[in-house]
This record gives C-alpha cells, sequence and structure tokens, in this order.
C-alpha cells in the first residue's frame, strides 16, 4: 500500500482555544486513509506548517505506508542541516499519527493493539477550568465544581496574570510576546489567593497543578512556586523556566519542594534524555502531535519506564490530540494521566463521527481499527482556511 498524497487542513473552529486547528490527512493508493494533527498555539506557525507539510507530501509520495518507522526516519533526517526539531517534528508527528491510523485500519485493529496490548481498561484524565469564567469568586467556584462533579480527579490552571509591563492597556506579553521571566508582589498575591480558593473549593483528594507556561526566570519561578506551595498544597509546578535551559531549571529544581513537571516543547526522545538523566522533572509530559508522533512517544515513555517517572501527555488542540496520545496510554505501564483541554468533551462531537466517551473522569477508547475516529469531511470542507 503506497501513500498517494499527505493533504493538511487548516480549519476554523470555536471548539479551539486558538480559533483553529491543523489536521493531516494521509491517502494510500487502495483508499484507505488516516488522520494526524499538529494544532500549535499561533496561526502564524499553523501556516508555515502546512507549507512545509506540502513539500513533505513531495518525498513520501509512492512510499510503503506500513514502513512507520523508515518513513520516520525519512523525514527526520531529511531536516538535520536545518535543525530535526521544532516545525520539523510537527510536521512528522502529524504524519506518524496517520500511518498508525491506516496501518490499523489496514490489519482491522486499534493501535493499542498493534503497540503491545492494553495494560489498562481506560485512560484516567486531568483537565483544565475555563478561566475566562474567573472574573469573579462565584464563577471561580463554580467552574471548578463543574469539574469534581463531572468525576474527574485532577484540575490544572495557569494562575498568573499577564505579568509585565503594560502598553495600551495590555500586558507587554498579550500585546508583542515581550517576556522579562519577572511578577509583580501584588500579581504574585493574586494567584495564591486564586490557588488557596481552588484547593479550598476542591478539597483535600483532588490534585491540583499549576502550570506556569515556561514564563518565568529563575529567582522569580523560585519564589512563586514556593508562595503556592504554601497556599494551595499543590501537586506539581509545570515549565516553571523556558524550555531553552535545563541549567535554569536545575536551579528552579533545587530549591522547591513542588513536583516539577515538563516536557510539552520537548521535540523527540533526545530532548528528554538530559532531563532524565539530571533528575529534573517528576513527571514527562510529551505532547504526541508535537514531539514525533505514536512512535516517538512510546519511545519516551520506555525511556521514563526505566527511571520510574511517570507519563503524562499534553494536550493543548483537537481531538486526535486526545485519542493518540490515549492509544498509546493503553500500552504505558508508567502513565500517569492525560491532559484534556476542557472537562466536556462534547466540544469536538463537530469533527467526528463517534463522540469521545469521557465520563466519570476517564476516556474510554473506541476500539474501532486505527485512532477510533474518523474526521468529519463536510465540516472541514465548510471551515478550510485558504
Amino acid at each position: 500500500m503506497k501513500i498517494a498524497n499527505i493533504r493538511p487542513w487548516l480549519i476554523k473552529s470555536s471548539a479551539s482555544y486558538w480559533g483553529e486547528f491543523l489536521f493531516v490527512e494521509v491517502t494510500t493508493d487502495e483508499g484507505i486513509t488516516g488522520w494526524g494533527e499538529i494544532t500549535t498555539t499561533t496561526k502564524i506557525a499553523n501556516r508555515a506548517l502546512t507549507a512545509m507539510l506540502r513539500q513533505i507530501s513531495k518525498i513520501l509520495e509512492g512510499e510503503d505506508a506500513s514502513r512507520i518507522e523508515h518513513l520516520w526516519h525519512k523525514v527526520f533526517r531529511g531536516f538535520t542541516y536545518m535543525g530535526s526539531r521544532g516545525a520539523a517534528v510537527e510536521c512528522l508527528s502529524a504524519i506518524d499519527i496517520a500511518l498508525w491510523d491506516i496501518r490499523g485500519k489496514e490489519l482491522g485493529k486499534p493501535i493499542y493493539e498493534l503497540l503491545g496490548g492494553p495494560v489498562r481498561d481506560e485512560i484516567a484524565l486531568y483537565t483544565h477550568p475555563d478561566q475566562r469564567k474567573f472574573t469573579t469568586k462565584e464563577g471561580v467556584v463554580n467552574e471548578v465544581r463543574d469539574i469534581v462533579n463531572s468525576g474527574h480527579t485532577a484540575l490544572k490552571f495557569d494562575p498568573f496574570a499577564y505579568q509585565g509591563l503594560r502598553v495600551d492597556g495590555l500586558a507587554r506579553e498579550q500585546r508583542d510576546g515581550y517576556l522579562d521571566g519577572s511578577m509583580t508582589r501584588k500579581d504574585e498575591r493574586e494567584a495564591a489567593e486564586l490557588t488557596a480558593l481552588i484547593r479550598e473549593t476542591v478539597g483535600p483528594d483532588i490534585e491540583v497543578l499549576i502550570d506556569a507556561h515556561g514564563r518565568f526566570d529563575v529567582p522569580t519561578a523560585i519564589r512563586l512556586c514556593r508562595t503556592l506551595e504554601e497556599a494551595g498544597d499543590i501537586d506539581w509546578f509545570e515549565e516553571p523556566c523556558p524550555p531553552e535551559s535545563i541549567n535554569a531549571l536545575k536551579q528552579v529544581r533545587e530549591k522547591v519542594s513542588a513536583a516539577i513537571s515538563w516536557g510539552e516543547r520537548g521535540h523527540t526522545k533526545w530532548d528528554f534524555v538530559p532531563i532524565l538523566e539530571n533528575k529534573l522533572a517528576d513527571y514527562i509530559m510529551p505532547d504526541v502531535t508535537w514531539t514525533g508522533g505514536i512512535t516517538e512517544l512510546k519511545k519516551i515513555s520506555a525511556l521514563c519506564e526505566a527511571y520510574y517517572i511517570p507519563v503524562s501527555p499534553h494536550d493543548a488542540a483537537g481531538p486526535i490530540n486526545v485519542v493518540a496520545g490515549a492509544q498509546v496510554m493503553m500500552t504505558v505501564p508508567n502513565f500517569y494521566k492525560l491532559e484534556t483541554s476542557e472537562w466536556n468533551l462534547s466540544k469536538y462531537d463537530h469533527l467526528i463521527d463517534v463522540p469521545l466517551d469521557n465520563s466519570n473522569g476517564s476516556l474510554k477508547l473506541n476500539p474501532a481499527p486505527g485512532l477510533g475516529i474518523e474526521m468529519n469531511r463536510d465540516y472541514l470542507e465548510a471551515n478550510v482556511v485558504e
């Protein structure tokens, strides 16, 4: 079975926090189609990746779609002189997921059966409140209570207001991406008060996870983590510093007590080796659509297993991200929880043929072949971004 075409689909959708999704369709000469996803957090990146995917299609057309490992390396090595991380691996991730989808459909099995079979029956989740509703104390309480009542036992949020200097009424980070790594004492106090309110609302048995989104310099990250540990009995502190420096991460790691989570911006197994070797994280959270696809997520998980570090795949995108990560985690002994961007996943219903079942805070995978979902082509055609 040969690859006939690789088509990127850039789609407008209100279901995305970013306003759009980037899906990838791989078609074979025998008519079997597989689906992947990238969906970055900026529109300029989505458009750049779309152009790259059209070029990659030219070198994969006519290749045997079942040679997934071979094709992974063909694409990866093709970018080695421009840097084989970042955008190159994100394109590769989407294609890899689609190839596994095709292989599962060809063999009539879900992907997790092709990866060694399941070690669990369902996938535990953690999720996010909608922080746009955090305008009042009552809004915070109602939103996190909805999560607890839905059966989820862990939630994650970002308690930090956009920090730094204001220009034209907007924080510099919102206006032009400027990031100085600091935070005012006022913003720190408000973050601590929000964290304390959420902990008080959910009680002692719900895990409260903090996302710093890689914003802070070393002393600020240390100070904020200590403050939130005291305020809200937090269960992890995620991406305290920008990902470019593991030395910065090391300095924070040495000065705080909270568990550290890292990895959504890690590309391939090679980015995770120094994190594991230097004992810099308690949880590893690769994104299947950014780190190298199903092939690479399985390998990263095996590396973590050797260090007894739990894996918790990241999600900030669409239904393929959720399902592809879950397919791998069905086979991973050292799994913690899978991230979903909201507790109510019905927001994806218009995109796929079968709704995702996350009742009682866990995902039940459809045992259909491949990923177990099909994209709604009519919706895609009607909402494509040219």
